[in-house]
């Protein structure tokens, strides 16, 4: 009898340790792990260091040049060259911090493929309603084309982008960045998830729950400082992005307080 109850408590835990290690925040690299020797903001070195430490995601920005190339970069100036208007061999001459080039979208996937850590794709705001869906449309066909749509999942200021992704890829991730508009409304538009940043969702605390009771997931960034990653997570983050993953990973681990 002892034996019998022994394996009924050994099969719980084992039901039990997995579904609270899933239902854990879990943590998303922003720009990649670029805080440590070597590496640099949305680098390739960056995207391979997010996996080495096991991340549930690695974030990237990417914008397209005026020859439809997407490139990985955040700001809109890659050392002072507007990217968006400029051609990809006008930016290419150029390297990150860390003296690699300037990633192409293409590159930055290849290098994906070989990893197992989420890619978390933001697509950049671009000049014109036209221009955001084009670009949605080369950027979607891309991860289509490598075979990536269940890696990748999307998040974008803009909501011509957005709608567009969501249009081309339906079962794909899809989250919104902006803070203006409710749980409900993004439901409506066909978001699967809010990615908003912290003071917007202190600003609105009953949108954690709204979230959750609508089917969409919830992210939060960019959230740096222990107080805040633990108020993030005891609050019902799914997901927080951060520049410091290890640390962040290290407290979403630990027990409530």
């Amino acid at each position: 009898m002892k034996t019998k109850t022994f394996y009924i408590l050994l099969l719980a835990l084992l039901v039990v340790i997995p579904l609270s290690a899933e239902n854990r925040t879990q943590i998303i690299a922003h720009r990649g792990f670029w805080k440590t020797s070597g590496s640099a903001q949305n680098s390739i070195r960056a995207l391979d260091l997010a996996n080495d430490i096991n991340v549930y995601g690695s974030e990237f920005d990417v914008h397209i040049t005026a020859d439809n190339i997407p490139v990985v970069f955040h700001d809109d100036k890659f050392l002072g060259i507007p990217i968006q208007t400029s051609n990809y061999e006008d930016i290419v001459s150029y390297s990150l911090p860390n003296k690699e080039k300037i990633p192409t979208l293409e590159a930055y996937l290849n290098k994906g493929k070989l990893l197992k850590t989420k890619l978390i794709f933001e697509l950049k705001t671009h000049a014109t309603p036209e221009r955001n869906r084009e670009a949605a449309r080369i950027c979607v066909k891309m991860v289509q084309d490598m075979g990536l749509q269940e890696r990748t999942e999307y998040i974008t200021f803009n909501l011509d982008a957005g709608t567009e992704i969501i249009r081309l890829a339906p079962d794909a991730q899809v989250s919104y960045l902006n803070g203006d508009l409710s749980p409900a409304q993004l439901k409506e538009a066909g978001f699967t998830g809010l990615d908003y940043h912290f003071d917007v969702m202190r600003k609105n605390p009953d949108w954690f729950s709204e979230a959750k009771k609508l089917g969409l997931t919830i992210n939060v960034w960019t959230v740096n400082t222990p107080d805040l990653i633990r108020e993030m997570a005891d609050k019902g983050a799914d997901f927080i992005t951060t520049d410091v993953p290890l640390e962040a990973q290290s407290i979403v681990s630990q027990p409530d307080k």
